[in-house]
């Protein structure tokens, strides 16, 4: 991909951060850890900041870097000004062929290039990009491996059937520690969703936020493989929910959820939040469900049609 690409693309992720609170207004900017997020080296991100420096989102301070402008958190809500990059349309053809089992579970790069007749460049962005979020990752020495996902109904309904044991019961754990810094650092995200123009944010970073909000409290169990199972259940589940249609005002109830969940926390109320979140997550499984539902009985498996959106 040519630089200039891949820094625009790079500047574009970054002000969704921004935008949806992830990153806040004075934070500084690493450009080590920028190019480690986006596996990159850092020509790329330091162009992308120079890209964010000239749209008004960044600055530079002399011999310190850059840092989010004072006033970038104040307009997201309006953030209408840069436009928002969604996926490319040889990445959505990558990701339809591997979630209807057309291409193998390893693969070349160069058969990619040939199925899909894309130069070098091309294969290399569409690659990264899959790695990001996590359902494609480099093999040792050569080619590259597409991980396990939610590809069906059922295997995406037991996902949601897991996490409604383990989240909950994390809370519960005798190791399980309140944080104040991550309850005010999720609060001021879920906030910031609200106060944002969700119409207009990239489905893949709205499902990234909630996502974090979920690892982040399941951390304070202090048992890691709580942590672990969850990561790895996320990152089964999130290709099939990115590909199917996003229910934008379900997600302004998803954070109206998360905050009453962390206010629970906030008062100590723990037992009463861990039944606060499986109920959050037994509403977010119906309302998401590729199936569809009489009380606790499947009537009709409707995978087709929900791979077809």
């Amino acid at each position: 991909m040519r630089s200039n690409v891949l820094a625009a693309r790079i500047a574009n992720e970054i002000a969704n951060l921004i935008r949806i609170g992830q990153i806040e207004p004075g934070s500084h900017l690493s450009t080590q850890k920028l190019a480690d997020q986006f596996d990159v080296s850092r020509s790329p991100v330091r162009e992308a900041l120079q890209i964010l420096a000239e749209q008004g989102l960044v600055e530079l301070h002399s011999n310190r870097g850059f840092f989010v402008c004072a006033a970038s958190g104040q307009p997201a809500a309006q953030s209408g000004d840069t436009p928002l990059m969604e996926a490319s349309p040889e990445y959505q053809r990558l990701a339809d062929d591997w979630l209807r089992d057309r291409i193998p579970s390893e693969v070349t790069e160069q058969l990619l290039r040939e199925r899909y007749n894309l130069t070098k460049t091309q294969v290399t962005d569409i690659l990264m990009r899959a790695s990001r979020e996590g359902w494609a990752e480099p093999k040792q020495g050569y080619g590259w491996r597409f991980l396990p996902v939610a590809k069906t109904a059922e295997a995406f309904e037991q996902i949601y059937r897991f996490r409604m044991l383990i989240e909950p019961a994390a809370m519960l754990e005798p190791t399980f520690r309140l944080d104040k810094k991550v309850l005010a650092e999720q609060r001021r995200i879920q906030e910031g969703m609200l106060a944002s123009d969700i119409a207009r944010l990239p489905a893949e970073w709205l499902l990234n936020a909630g996502a974090v909000f979920h690892e982040e409290l399941i951390k304070l169990s202090g048992n890691p493989f709580f942590h672990q199972a969850l990561v790895r259940v996320n990152r089964m589940r999130r290709l099939l929910e990115y590909r199917s249609q996003v229910d934008r005002n379900r997600l302004q109830r998803q954070c109206s959820d998360h905050l009453e969940i962390i206010s629970l926390l906030e008062r100590g109320e723990v037992i009463e939040a861990s039944y606060r979140m499986r109920q959050h997550l037994g509403g977010a499984l119906v309302a998401k469900s590729p199936m569809r539902w009489d009380g606790d009985r499947v009537v009709q498996d409707t995978t087709k049609e929900y791979l077809e959106l």
